[in-house]
């Protein structure tokens, strides 16, 4: 496999090497033989380069933790790998999973859960299902480029209005503009909040740390949009990459509560598995004179080490640096008026109507209708 630029034209990840559960490891030479010039073709024409995706048939669509750090229990992912390709997501090494690359394979070779709606309207009309909110879109964006295409996670919204079940959403795409008329039928039943991830202001850092993601304007924008319709609207200030664009935190809360955020929370950046490699390549071909401070940094914040999967410090990190951090963004929020807890607006759950029921009463509505008309004939 080569290792030329074109194949890294638009993507974060630098590399392809292989998962930590293949049995051989492959790794990118460049031998000074682009194979596309060989072969007389445009770099275009290079299958490898290009985004592809296949059908992820699923059994069930909630997936469930117990984590508790997070607000949720719940959480619906309609894709597998992220065509964003975020240089740092924690995603990542999931991908591994399934016998491919953290790495550009992540970015390139996705999974599409289309019969994700229909296994949520199943799951949801089992008997003795107790309602609480689900989170979409978790663990990778559930509003990348190949949602405009497909449309999962709109059906699956509909299924949510149509049961009336409260929603937790994060993204830091705009397409999700695309689904106002649902997300304002949620809200009036206080059935949703959004959330969007912003990393920086800077459009030079952002084009290469998420390279396929909405600019950091455009993210402001449709933050604006979503709030002016009565959307509750938050902002997740992450990662916090320390000497990278840490300094950054009190202007984009500033711009997220001038667009109409409510509340924030801030977390750091993780670096587990595959990325603890991944990330300081991408930090030696984008800013190799700061790679040794970052990286660096980023162990004063983990106990010396890269990464740290305490659940107690997992986002927030430990040490002098991560107390800083949290008392600037604390103070910051004070000063935005944004809420900074980390439990999100609070959802109800009193409306909520399983689709079987709300069958069963449409038919009886049905029958109903029928016997009254029978009076005439």
């Amino acid at each position: 496999m080569f290792n030329t630029p074109h194949k890294r034209r638009g993507r974060g990840a630098q590399t392809n090497r292989s998962g930590r559960f293949e049995p051989l490891q492959r790794m990118d030479v460049d031998d000074g033989w682009p194979s596309h010039e060989l072969n007389g073709l445009p770099e275009e024409a290079d299958a490898t380069a290009r985004t592809q995706w296949r059908e992820d048939r699923a059994r069930s669509i909630i997936t469930k933790n117990d984590s508790p750090d997070l607000h949720f229990n719940r959480s619906i992912n309609p894709y597998r790998g992220c065509e964003h390709g975020c240089s740092y997501c924690f995603a990542r090494p999931s991908h591994t999973y399934l016998g491919h690359s953290a790495g550009l394979d992540f970015e390139r070779l996705l999974y599409a859960k289309l019969d994700a709606a229909e296994l949520l309207e199943r799951e949801l009309a089992r008997p003795g299902y107790v309602c609480e909110p689900i989170a979409i879109g978790v663990n990778t964006d559930a509003y990348q480029p190949l949602e405009k295409q497909l449309g999962i996670t709109r059906q699956l919204l509909e299924v949510m209005v149509a049961a009336k079940h409260p929603v937790y959403l994060i993204t830091k795409g705009s397409l999700i503009e695309r689904d106002l008329d649902l997300l304002k039928q949620l809200a009036a039943f206080n059935l949703v909040t959004v959330a969007f991830s912003v990393t920086t202001l800077d459009n030079e850092l952002s084009h290469r740390l998420e390279p396929r993601a909405s600019a950091p304007h455009r993210r402001l924008r449709t933050m604006r949009v979503l709030a002016e319709a009565g959307i509750p609207v938050r902002v997740s200030v992450s990662p916090i990459i320390p000497a990278l664009n840490e300094h950054e935190m009190d202007a984009i809360l500033e711009a997220s509560a001038k667009a109409g955020a409510r509340a924030a929370t801030a977390l750091l950046l993780r670096l587990p598995h595959e990325l603890a490699t991944l990330f300081p390549e991408w930090l030696e071909e984008h800013y190799p004179l700061k790679k040794q401070r970052v990286l660096n940094a980023i162990r004063s914040l983990r106990g010396g080490r890269l990464n740290n999967s305490d659940f107690e410090t997992r986002f927030s990190g430990e040490g002098p640096r991560a107390q800083i951090i949290q008392q600037r963004f604390q103070h910051a929020c004070k000063r935005y008026g944004m809420d900074s807890k980390r439990q999100p607006f609070l959802l109800s759950t009193v409306h909520f109507t399983p689709p079987a029921r709300r069958q069963a009463t449409v038919s009886s509505d049905q029958a109903e209708a029928h016997a009254q008309l029978a009076l005439f004939t």
